[in-house]
């Protein structure tokens, strides 16, 4: 996709330092790159943080354990029968 933007040069010529890349169009396919690798690795960071919780709490085995109920008396029961 061809496009026109103005890029702030004090950022820019960081980029190029750390970077050691020659040309604008490398360095904004570089940090395109590694915003998407970055929000990638977050997700999956969210969604190992809630196995992880899940694990603390014993239910690393079954996410949807049983829950035992005991039915509460009904007071109206006798009058159904």
């Amino acid at each position: 996709m061809r496009t026109n933007i103005v890029l702030d040069d004090d950022l820019t010529n960081e980029a190029f330092a750390l970077t050691g890349l020659k040309t604008k169009r490398e360095l904004i396919n570089f940090a395109l790159l590694e915003l998407v690798r970055h929000k990638k690795q977050s997700a999956k960071k969210s969604l190992c943080d809630a196995f992880e919780v899940l694990h603390k709490l014993g239910l690393d085995d079954d996410p949807f354990p049983e829950i035992k109920r005991e039915n509460r008396p009904n007071p109206f029961a006798d009058q159904l029968q």
